[in-house]
């Protein structure tokens, strides 16, 4: 679990969860994790938690060893 700035979480075990909370957040894990990502925005007065969602990794539509975050509600691919 992370909730820092721009905080990262994998992991890697069977049946695990990766979860990101912190502003510009990202996770990944093998197939079989549970990713939980938050998504915030920014406001004159600092920053708003507009969402979290939750998606396990099944190698197809959300691919192992892969970061995500969420944008605008949706699962999008870190490529850094």
């Amino acid at each position: 679990y992370n909730s820092g700035y721009s905080s990262v979480d994998s992991n890697s075990g069977d049946r695990s969860v990766a979860l990101s909370w912190g502003i510009d957040g990202k996770v990944s894990g093998s197939i079989g994790t549970t990713l939980i990502c938050a998504e915030w925005k920014e406001t004159k007065n600092g920053y708003e938690k507009v969402g979290a969602k939750l998606i396990e990794v099944d190698g197809k539509k959300i691919k192992a060893d892969t970061f995500y975050t969420l944008k605008n509600g949706k699962w999008t691919e870190v490529k850094d």
